[in-house]
């Protein structure tokens, strides 16, 4: 195997197995790292207003943040084509960096993988990496979640292709990413006594995903604005640019969403499927078409789904939030009542759902339950970002918490390749948006 362009892999066993590839490497029956010398995240919260950068029709391109913690939000407006095309229009250079490096990326992975360098990938599937090519097998798990997948979607894909000179089958295959590798992550939902105010939630989304690879050098939210009604509600995609799958976002209707790879999980899971609606496709659908709490547990016990993860689904309409084990065998939902799994290092704490890193990761989630206890009744976003997050080192690539009462989200990135300052999203600058004023935005 000379070339990234022999690299293959087999159709059948492609679906979540390479995981181990792209996030934290860990070892054992749980993951065992801890965090270790961590400290407060002191700096200031940046305030300022989105500034204008360009328009076109149906879109336009703002920039917020200070210098080196700064990103693009992108509005877009119109029929899922349109929208992509939008998208594609302002964020040309961006979509086409962005999809070459994600290919890139992954067939450097799975070349690692197969030369050695890359240790947790069963023997038997680099094996059969040598049978069939990426792209491949790729095509073959779009085929397999086509039918369960919203063809706006596809159509969206087409806009953003079209306007941008992407390779439309390259972005298909790159938004299958998120099936494959799912990250280690955590998340927080907090009401009740837990918070200073009353009948408020307030939820933590931090995404621990591969450092390494491209997605630091194109943080971008995606703002969508659909024309009718019954297309849904006004929400926004906080990724990357050319991504159009959710895993972290907020909606007009006071929703958000929280989301954590499982690699350590116990029988309770039962089976995992290859068969199913891509989970960022789930996710997105949650934030676009759901108004309440109960049309998500619906959206999700009805689902075909797929891979192990934990999710999690706020209402800040209603104060209330709940944490849900998901695979293609059980959709569990939990409170603070019967949160799971039950142990000394990952305890119920009144009005909170929590997990750290993982379903069964003793480090993370005693560090951070004892952050929770510590900060009890005084849980805001402040708080979290300053003496939480930071303290158990979680987000590394992305940390998001939105105050869904309020309709307030902080955002930060890890650092790009060529920015300075510390390396990961839970030490740098957090930035502060007013997602009312987003979902507002005059059309151009």
């Amino acid at each position: 195997m000379q070339t990234k362009t022999v690299v293959k892999m087999k159709f059948a066993n492609v679906k979540c197995l390479i995981l181990s590839v792209f996030i934290a490497h860990v070892s054992g029956s749980h993951c065992v790292p801890n965090p270790d010398h961590a400290r407060p995240n002191v700096n200031p919260i940046d305030t300022q207003a989105p500034v204008f950068v360009d328009s076109t029709t149906n879109g336009k391109l703002y920039r917020v943040g200070n210098g080196e913690d700064g990103f693009d939000i992108v509005h877009v407006w119109g029929s899922p084509y349109e929208m992509g095309f939008a998208h594609g229009k302002l964020q040309k250079n961006a979509t086409l960096k962005m999809a070459d490096a994600v290919w890139e990326y992954m067939e450097d992975q799975i070349i690692e993988a197969v030369n050695g360098t890359v240790t947790f990938i069963p023997n038997w599937f680099l094996k059969d990496v040598s049978n069939y090519g990426l792209d491949f097998a790729l095509d073959l798990e779009i085929l397999a979640t086509e039918r369960f997948t919203g063809k706006y979607f596809a159509e969206e894909l087409k806009g953003l292709a079209d306007a941008s000179g992407a390779d439309y089958k390259k972005l298909m295959r790159i938004h299958m990413l998120g099936e494959l590798t799912k990250g280690s992550c955590s998340m927080l939902g907090a009401w009740g006594k837990s918070v200073p105010t009353p009948r408020s939630l307030l939820q933590l989304r931090a995404l621990d995903w591969s450092y390494d690879g491209p997605f630091k050098d194109h943080p971008q939210v995606t703002v969508y604005h659909p024309t009718d009604s019954k297309d849904g509600n006004a929400f926004a995609n906080f990724g990357w640019a050319a991504w159009i799958g959710s895993i972290t976002g907020m909606s007009s209707s006071q929703m958000a969403i929280s989301e954590i790879g499982v690699s350590y999980a116990d029988e309770t899971f039962g089976k995992e499927s290859r068969f199913g609606t891509p989970f960022t496709y789930l996710l997105r659908d949650i934030l676009q078409f759901d108004n309440s709490l109960n049309d998500s547990v619906n959206r999700i016990s009805k689902a075909h789904r797929t891979c192990d993860l934990l999710l999690g689904v706020g209402d800040g309409k209603t104060a209330e939030f709940r944490g849900i084990q998901y695979s293609a065998s059980v959709a569990n939902f939990y409170d603070d009542t019967n949160l799971q799994p039950l142990q000394d290092w990952h305890p119920r704490i009144e009005d909170t759902v929590y997990w750290g890193m993982d379903w069964i990761c003793p480090g993370y989630n005693q560090v951070l339950s004892e952050q929770i206890k510590k900060y009890y009744g005084s849980i805001t976003p402040e708080n979290v970002i300053q003496n939480i997050v930071s303290i158990v080192q979680t987000g590394n690539l992305q940390v998001a918490v939105y105050d869904l009462t309020n309709g307030v989200a902080y955002l930060s990135n890890a650092a790009a390749t060529y920015e300075s300052g510390p390396k990961y999203a839970y030490e740098r600058q957090f930035v502060r948006l007013d997602m009312k004023a987003l979902f507002n935005e005059p059309r151009p």
